[in-house]
């Protein structure tokens, strides 16, 4: 199965046409095969029968010798490159879920330290430790589910916004809808969030000693160096996983901000780009067809320059060469010949993109079916095959030496058409007027905005003839755009996950200060009194808290380092350890970590001795 123009998925087939397939040609590497599975039948049973299969050919058929086959689940396949976004950006979504769950946590065991009196006094009624866990657990579990049950209701909204700007990223994403895999995703969570933020204040809870308890609670206790250790440990791993993310983020926008700057080797400005299929009943009618439109197109208001080709650059469309090339060594057998891309363009389609050729000439309308075929390579496939020679006039052959030859009659400067992210490939362009298909695309380069001339190219090609189907008009600044749907998918939520993080790490060490400045008023009271001026105790609570910060800030680092290798194959340019991004993201959490600290700071520094000592 050749890769169509715009292959999708998600499209309605009408249609469909047999493949005229010649036996010699399917020994060829450039096939697919679909089949359908017996009931009960594993693709591990399929594998084995396919290797027996290939085997015995071989023996029978020396071209078949080598050759393997490999399958797979079409859903898989279908998924792969949806798998490969949405596994990482869930683990995004369990960490932030973790750094909820440390805030909630803090805030359940401060809780439960206003509440030492009447856990005590249960104690000495009667209630066991059993009963105090259970009670506990219970009241963690209802916050949850309540969190757990809200946090259903904003799927439904979230799972639109997620179809917004993830539509070109992940395949058949409008097939998503909320249900009850939903709910009962979101009662799991919230299940393991009982789990992860009761337990402990609930431990705590059952472990408390009644008579310690009553002896020591006063109408304001507060937490003693044990809880403030505890929470200082929950605050530095929220801080850490918060890093962690926010590294990814900067990772990604980096990368994006490097895919901007890289020079594809043409031009993607003011280009109009559409699927163009034209179903007359033989090839010489179809010749003509093309020949007009082009003709009509290029006499429009606005129009620059006019071509055909099959398979835009960065739509990861193209046909299969499979041949030979002069100056190599004949293949033994069919598997062994190579296979390069190839695009079917007409003239003028390098000029329209500004990419030049190197050396030799363009294609000419002349070069029809009665005239010998001709080809244009990249710069990549001559420095391959040719390397010492000039490849102006040398030959090559589809589907190997007995068919007719091509001649090369040019190279055409390097373009990154498949992917902006790697570096060209060798490629060939051959005349439309030589290989014509019923589809191909129409490029068309305006002097202004591209998309003023969306109705008036139409309406020229129905005039040609009315049946023909014109379908994804796009610029190809937005072709550009979507290349990159992925990382810009998965940058857009993991700031948006950093974002949220960031939020709940800062009101984590905003209460964890706090809990520490009421904890230890009686100090800074005795400091006061001693000589201690404003600036010594601003000095003294922004320390603690920078200590605090700055630990939480070395083991995020740590973690960034881990964890964002599995967006290595997101970035570009850029290393997963990059140190110019992890000092910036360091440097720039430290700052506003202090902001948070500022309140608590300023708090302890208005302590009136005389009111704290007269209270303690």
């Amino acid at each position: 199965m050749a890769q169509e123009p715009n292959y999708n998925v998600n499209a309605q087939v009408e249609w469909w046409m047999p493949a005229r397939l010649s036996p010699d040609r399917l020994k060829f590497a450039m096939w697919n095969v679909a089949g359908r599975l017996q009931n009960g039948a594993t693709l591990a049973a399929a594998q084995a029968e396919i290797a027996s299969i290939t085997a015995r050919q071989a023996q029978t058929d020396r071209d078949f010798a080598g050759v393997t086959a490999r399958t797979q689940s079409l859903t898989a396949e279908i998924n792969r490159d949806g798998r490969r976004i949405l596994l990482p950006l869930l683990g995004a979504a369990a960490l932030v879920l973790l750094i909820a769950c440390g805030n909630v946590a803090a805030l359940l065991l401060v809780r439960g330290l206003q509440r030492q009196q009447e856990y005590a006094v249960r104690c000495a009624l009667g209630a066991g430790r059993v009963a105090l866990f259970r009670q506990v657990s219970t009241e963690s579990l209802l916050l949850a589910l309540l969190g757990g049950a809200l946090g259903v209701g904003l799927a439904f909204g979230v799972v639109k916004l997620f179809k917004l700007i993830g539509g070109h990223a992940i395949p058949r994403l409008d097939a998503v809808t909320t249900g009850w895999p939903v709910l009962a995703c979101g009662l799991g969570a919230a299940a393991i969030a009982t789990l992860l933020a009761g337990f402990l204040p609930a431990l705590r809870a059952a472990r408390l000693d009644p008579m310690i308890a009553l002896k020591d609670a006063g109408p304001k206790s507060s937490a003693g160096r044990g809880e403030r250790r505890l929470l200082r440990g929950v605050t530095m791993i929220q801080t850490a996983l918060t890093l962690a993310l926010l590294v990814g983020a900067g990772l990604l926008i980096r990368t994006m901000n490097n895919l901007s700057k890289v020079q594809a080797g043409y031009n993607t400005r003011q280009i109009l780009t559409m699927s163009v299929t034209a179903m007359q009943r033989d090839d010489r009618e179809r010749l003509t067809f093309h020949q007009q439109a082009l003709e009509r197109v290029s006499r429009l208001p606005g129009v620059e320059h006019v071509a055909f080709g099959w398979g835009v650059p960065l739509t990861g469309n193209n046909s299969p060469f499979v041949g030979e090339i002069e100056g190599q060594p004949p293949a033994s057998k069919p598997s062994d010949m190579p296979v390069l891309p190839e695009r079917v363009v007409s003239e003028g389609y390098f000029k329209l993109l500004g990419q030049p050729l190197v050396v030799g000439r363009d294609f000419r309308s002349t070069d029809n079916r009665d005239a010998p075929r001709v080809a244009i390579i990249n710069q990549a496939l001559a420095s391959r095959y040719f390397p010492q020679a000039d490849p102006i006039g040398k030959k090559l052959w589809s589907f190997g030496r007995r068919d007719r030859q091509i001649e090369i009659i040019g190279v055409v400067a390097n373009g990154r058409t498949d992917d902006l992210t790697k570096a060209a490939e060798p490629e060939i362009y051959t005349s439309q007027w030589q290989f014509p298909v019923f589809t191909k695309h129409l490029l068309v380069r305006t002097e202004a905005d591209p998309r003023a001339l969306m109705a008036g190219v139409q309406r020229e090609l129905r005039a040609i003839d009315p049946t023909v189907s014109i379908e994804n008009l796009k610029t190809l600044e937005e072709i550009r755009g979507d290349s990159q749907a992925s990382r810009s998918f998965a940058m857009r939520l993991l700031i948006g996950f950093s974002i949220v993080a960031s939020a709940l790490t800062l009101v984590g060490i905003y209460g964890v200060l706090s809990l520490s400045v009421a904890a230890r008023r009686r100090e800074l009271a005795i400091r006061t009194a001693m000589g201690a001026e404003r600036r010594d105790i601003l000095k003294l609570v922004l320390g603690e808290g920078l200590r605090l910060i700055a630990l939480g800030v070395a083991a995020g680092v740590a973690a960034s380092i881990v964890l964002s290798r599995v967006l290595r194959s997101f970035l570009f340019e850029v290393e997963p350890t990059d140190p110019v991004t992890l000092i910036a993201v360091g440097l720039l959490f430290v700052g506003v970590a202090l902001l948070a600290c500022w309140a608590p700071a300023r708090r302890a520094a208005k302590v009136d001795p005389l009111e704290a000592l007269r209270y303690e």
